[in-house]
């Protein structure tokens, strides 16, 4: 059995303000989309990422599914490297920060489908993320699902020097 591997990107932003906590940083999330997440907030968000195969590169991944959930292309570089997380799947996560401001209101999520309401035998369509919204450190680590926690702290880390 081959191990399943996702990659994605943190998008992150500085507002300068040298007297904010975490020196004015704020972290792009989203908030999981379709029926098992719609009344969850806290630990529904997440970074965007998605699986790929081993044929194609993590960091090409990490960029096709950015552009695959927000619906806008990836930002360009440079790509700060956050390393990898294994779940308790077994999945092997990988993701890159990248410095860059994006409008929550221009994302035009993809979809997946699935069974819905459960063995009704009906397919619906349900966006991949509902949502994008910029927090800080302090309130993503609320938000954020626990695994990925990991993420946001390295950054953090990267960006104290």
């Amino acid at each position: 059995m081959t191990t399943k591997r996702s990659a994605g990107l943190l998008l992150f932003r500085q507002s300068g303000d040298e007297n904010a906590a975490d020196d004015g940083v704020e972290v792009l999330l989203g908030h999981m989309g379709g029926p098992l997440w719609e009344r969850r907030d806290e630990g529904a968000w997440a970074i965007p990422k998605g699986e790929y195969e081993p044929e194609e590169s993590p960091r090409d991944a990490a960029r096709r599914e950015f552009t695959e959930e927000i619906g806008l292309p990836p930002p360009e570089g440079p790509y700060l490297p956050l390393g990898e997380v294994r779940l308790s799947s077994g999945k092997l996560v990988t993701i890159w920060a990248v410095r860059a401001d994006l409008d929550p209101a221009l994302m035009v999520p993809g979809t997946f489908t699935m069974e819905w309401p459960p063995r009704s035998g009906r397919e619906e369509e349900f966006p991949e993320l509902d949502r994008v919204a910029w927090f800080t450190p302090p309130v993503a680590r609320t938000k954020l699902v626990a695994s990925q926690i990991h993420f946001l702290e390295r950054l953090l880390d990267l960006l104290a020097g």
